[in-house]
């Protein structure tokens, strides 16, 4: 998810989203130690979105809090 699109989301949101995201590197995880999956990009990928999401979070409530 590109960082333009991020920026667009609410609070709310973006804290489903992480949640989304999170649930999703868990169950990459789970499916590469099984050996369904040989390509590690992927929860490296999900992992930076996971990442640009929560700075973005974390702007926005210091934003809120001001």
């Amino acid at each position: 998810m590109k960082i333009i699109d991020i920026r667009k989301l609410s609070t709310t949101e973006l804290t489903t989203e992480s949640t989304k995201i999170r649930e999703e590197i868990a169950d990459l995880r789970r499916r590469m130690s099984s050996g369904e999956i040989q390509n590690v990009r992927l929860i490296r990928g999900k992992r930076k979105d996971l990442a640009r999401m929560l700075t973005v979070l974390s702007e926005q409530l210091v934003k809120e809090a001001q």
